[in-house]
C-alpha cells in the first residue's frame, strides 16, 4: 500500500507515524510549507518530500509515482481531480465532524458554537467540493459540559481521527477497495472560520 500522505502541523506528523506503525508504506509527504513540522519529521524519517508550487492547491505532479491512496491531514489545499486520478484508489481526509454536518475550516468550533451534545469524525473521499465526498467511515463521541474546541479535539476528535484512518486503510489493505457511502445533502451545514465571520 503506497500512500502519499499530504498534511501539516501536529495532526501530520502523528497520522504519519500512525500509519508507519500499521506497516503502511509512506512514499511520499506533500506539505504547503517547507518549515512545518511535518516536513521536518518527513525528512528525519527519510520520506520523500515536496513543497506544494501553490498553498491551496495540490497538483498531479506532486503525488509520488505509483500511489495507492491519498490521504490529507491537516491540509487545507484541494487535491485536483488530476491529481487524485493518479491514485488507484483516489484520496481520503478525516473531518472532525459528522459530515454533512459543519462542513469547513472551523468544524470543531462551531460544535461547541452550536452546543451539539455530540460530535464525531468521518473519513471522506476527497472531491471537487470542500467536505462533500462519500463517507468511508464515521463514529460519533459525546462532547463534555464546557469543553473548549482545543480540549475536544485533543481529548477525543484527534484520536479518533488517528483510529480511523488506520481502520479505512486496512481496508484498502485488505479489499483493494474504500467503503463509500453518500453525504445527505438535507443535512449539509458551513462551518466557516469563525475570525472570518466576525468581520
Amino acid at each position: 500500500m503506497r500512500i502519499t500522505l499530504v498534511g501539516s502541523r501536529h495532526f501530520g506528523v502523528t497520522t504519519m507515524n500512525t500509519l508507519r506503525q500499521h506497516g503502511v508504506d509512506i512514499v511520499r509527504v506533500v506539505v504547503h510549507d517547507g518549515e512545518d513540522r511535518l516536513a521536518a519529521a518527513a525528512q528525519a524519517a527519510g520520506i520523500d518530500l515536496v513543497v506544494q508550487a501553490h498553498p491551496k492547491l495540490v497538483i498531479a505532479s506532486e503525488i509520488a509515482p505509483r500511489t495507492d491512496l491519498i490521504v490529507t491531514a491537516h491540509s487545507h489545499a484541494r487535491v485536483t481531480r488530476e491529481a487524485l486520478a493518479t491514485a488507484k484508489l483516489g484520496g481520503i481526509g478525516y473531518h472532525p465532524s459528522l459530515l454533512p454536518r459543519h462542513r469547513g475550516i472551523a468544524a470543531v468550533e462551531w460544535t461547541v458554537k452550536e452546543g451539539d451534545p455530540i460530535a464525531g469524525g468521518t473519513i471522506y473521499h476527497l472531491a471537487d467540493r470542500m467536505d462533500a465526498g462519500a463517507i468511508a467511515a464515521q463514529e460519533w463521541v459525546f462532547v463534555k459540559k464546557g469543553e473548549t474546541a482545543r480540549e475536544l479535539w485533543e481529548r477525543a476528535l484527534a484520536p479518533l481521527g488517528q483510529k480511523l484512518l488506520a481502520d479505512v486503510i486496512y481496508h484498502a489493505k485488505t479489499h483493494g477497495s474504500l467503503p463509500a457511502t453518500p453525504q445527505d445533502e438535507e443535512f449539509a451545514t458551513k462551518a466557516p472560520s469563525l475570525t472570518d465571520a466576525k468581520h
